[in-house]
């Protein structure tokens, strides 16, 4: 791999977080600057320290720390994402967007482990 762009979870975490902001320009006026933020700052942070962290890769621990902190803006966009789901989709869950993303958290997962056990 020559960069991050190459990876698998960078490029599913991109591709979601496009698809939550194009989701959260439907939600009522008020709370795009509420939940509506809060949601595609999370989910955009997955794919920006994956970058980060891709960066730093010449240090295995700090790889693995910023791949641990896409881990975790992961679920907490799947958070968002179930609030907003019980709160404005009742009709439609969001159930696929939650979905996709626990898959992408599994994969950052393995990738994680990956990285602890291949990485020079």
């Amino acid at each position: 791999m020559s960069n991050y762009t190459e990876l698998d979870i960078y490029k599913l975490a991109y591709n979601l977080a496009i698809e939550i902001h194009q989701m959260t320009l439907k939600l009522p006026n008020y709370e795009l600057y509420e939940q509506g933020s809060q949601i595609r700052r999370s989910s955009k942070r997955v794919k920006d320290t994956i970058a980060e962290g891709y960066g730093r890769k010449k240090y295995k621990a700090d790889f693995i720390k910023y791949l641990v902190y896409a881990q975790a803006s992961c679920d907490e966009t799947i958070s968002h994402l179930n609030m907003i789901s019980d709160i404005h989709f009742k009709e439609k869950p969001l159930i696929e967007l939650i979905n996709e993303y626990d898959v992408l958290g599994k994969k950052i997962n393995k990738f994680i482990q990956y990285v602890e056990k291949n990485w020079k």
